[in-house]
């Protein structure tokens, strides 16, 4: 098993910045992809952003590309979330999520962390 805390979201005015962190912990004898998904109050939850175990390759979703840096740690067993130029559209809970690699499906979710972007 794996758990997985996310941290950092808060509320912040248009443009600004915010750095989400998802600090896991458990399993520690495979390696896994991570990956932040969010969801907006009436919406599905939408991919973000997933990097690979050794960071080498990463996938962002076209429309927060060039905003959005993911990033890991693996020695601190972290993955971050760097959001800039925030728009009112980014308002969501911000989920972190890992899947051992090579696998297809998400099976370890926490439990999200909200972030409000203000006009």
């Amino acid at each position: 098993q794996v758990q997985l805390v996310e941290s950092g979201g808060g509320l912040v005015q248009a443009g600004g910045s915010l750095r989400l962190s998802c600090a896991a912990s458990g399993r520690t004898d495979t390696t896994y992809t991570m990956g932040w998904f969010r969801q907006a109050p009436g919406k599905e939850r939408e991919f973000v952003a997933a990097i690979s175990w050794s960071g080498g390759v990463r996938n962002y979703v076209n429309s927060m590309k060039g905003r959005f840096t993911i990033s890991r740690d693996n020695a601190k067993n972290t993955v971050y979330l760097q959001m800039n130029s925030l728009k009112p559209e980014d308002t969501a809970t911000y989920y972190c999520a890992a899947k051992i690699t090579g696998t297809l499906q998400y099976a370890y979710w926490g439990q999200g962390t909200q972030v409000t972007v203000s006009s």
